[in-house]
């Protein structure tokens, strides 16, 4: 392959997936600038291994870069500590992603680290009552009365990380699935 058409090639990769691997990368951060920086990081690098260009091999390299970027920095920023001593039990995330096929193990495992990751970002107080209310399964209720807040403001924080996981996993089975 020539210089001119392996540019080619390149370019239409980058045009088709840059701003998928940012979106990705943004939702998980929470940051447009570090998401930018983590696209570009990874692009670069697949400039360097045209090998990986073919169809599901590009496909499959980025989401797993995308994924190990942002675990990478988000343990730089001694996040990791947080998300392994979380409350969340393997069996209640499993009620979450249902699957019960064996040869999607793999996706379970990689949409609870996206959910651990997505929730380690979230402000703690929405952290607190989403996990109240998923994985202890206490009502809005009682929530508010033992967190001494309205119903109202229980309901709106819930509904805010019901949101972002909706848009984080829609992401995640684009990557998973294609």
């Amino acid at each position: 392959m020539n210089t001119e058409s392996y540019r080619r090639e390149f370019e239409e990769i980058f045009i088709q997936y840059f701003p998928k691997v940012r979106t990705f990368a943004a939702i998980l951060l929470k940051s447009e600038q570090e998401a930018e920086d983590i696209a570009q990081d990874i692009f670069v690098k697949l400039w360097e291994q045209p090998d990986l260009w073919e169809g599901n091999l590009v496909r499959n390299y980025l989401y797993t870069m995308v994924k190990n970027h942002v675990f990478n920095r988000i343990k730089r920023k001694n996040i990791e500590s947080k998300y392994i001593n979380s409350r969340m039990n393997r069996h209640s995330l499993e009620e979450i992603t249902e699957f019960k096929d064996p040869l999607n193990e793999i996706y379970v495992q990689e949409l609870q680290l996206l959910l651990r990751l997505s929730l380690e970002q979230l402000p703690d107080k929405r952290r607190q009552i989403f996990e109240m209310s998923r994985f202890e399964n206490l009502s809005n209720n009682e929530i508010a009365e033992r967190l001494n807040l309205s119903v109202r403001t229980v309901e709106q924080h819930i509904y805010l990380v019901l949101k972002d996981l909706k848009k984080l996993f829609l992401i995640a089975i684009f990557f998973i699935k294609f």
